[in-house]
């Protein structure tokens, strides 16, 4: 139970087909492994921990926490389920949900940074009050958050390969969808684990910032060419004129160097008929 209720009175058998989901649950996946695991346990020592619902109807409820136990009564061909009803509206109710099971330890990376990320929208809060009601530091939270920023069909393939949140985590350090694509195809496809999914990416951003840098020297050179042009009809403009001028050109790993030489007679010689 989640808000501390534990007087026997309050506890009433509710028809399963009387209760609703709540809409801030943010489990999307059940695993049919386990419900059904959970139903053999409930058909065996029935239901251990009441639901908590909140009323809507005269003979409708909100569930606010327990689904998985309500989900596996239904298999379990259960008719009713032991309830506490919790007085609250619409908003505390999806507040509640969503911090029972944010609190749980086995939602899902993505689930669980849905969930956050509703939190803070539906409250209106920020990431550190989030933190503090999950027990959780700020950065983890923060953490978990950057999740998101990854698409759905990322997500999906993610989720799909049984791959980690440390997976999910490494990938975000590629900055374009292309990238995260590729690296995802050859860590399912190899079956990578998560330290030779970090070298993979790695090796990936160690290639794009070499062509980067390439792509950064040849503008570069491009421009010193404008420049050297330039030049280069400067000289062409005094022969032209009569002066002899003449040009060398050498060139290091560390500089360019660009060498004219105008002969002084005739510069003398244009000085004096100006």
């Amino acid at each position: 139970m989640i808000f501390g209720q534990s007087s026997a009175d309050k506890v009433k058998n509710i028809p399963v087909i009387q209760i609703e989901p709540n809409r801030a649950q943010p489990r999307m996946c059940f695993s049919k492994e386990e419900l059904q695991g959970l139903s053999e346990s409930i058909k065996e020592n029935g239901i251990l921990q009441p639901l908590t619902v909140r009323k809507i109807f005269a003979s409708k409820y909100e569930l606010i926490a327990g689904e998985r136990r309500l989900r596996a009564a239904i298999m379990a061909d259960f008719k009713t389920v032991p309830c506490i009803i919790v007085d609250c509206d619409e908003k505390q109710s999806a507040v509640f949900a969503l911090l029972e099971n944010l609190q749980r330890a086995d939602l899902g990376p993505f689930e669980e940074a849905e969930g956050i990320q509703k939190l803070i929208n539906d409250c209106g809060i920020t990431q550190e009050v989030a933190a503090q009601k999950l027990g959780k530091k700020q950065s983890t939270v923060a953490n978990k958050l950057r999740l998101l920023k990854l698409s759905k069909e990322e997500r999906q393939m993610i989720m799909d390969a049984n791959l980690t949140e440390r997976h999910a985590r490494a990938l975000l350090r590629l900055e374009t969808r292309e990238q995260r694509e590729i690296a995802l195809n050859k860590i399912i496809l190899k079956g990578l684990n998560v330290q030779k999914s970090e070298f993979l990416i790695d090796s990936m951003i160690s290639n794009s910032e070499n062509k980067k840098s390439c792509h950064n020297r040849t503008i570069i050179i491009k421009d010193l060419r404008i420049f050297m042009n330039t030049i280069n009809k400067a000289i062409d403009t005094m022969k032209l004129s009569g002066i002899q001028a003449e040009r060398s050109q050498r060139e290091t790993d560390d500089f360019i160097e660009y060498m004219v030489r105008i002969p002084k007679g005739a510069a003398v010689k244009t000085r004096a008929n100006a």
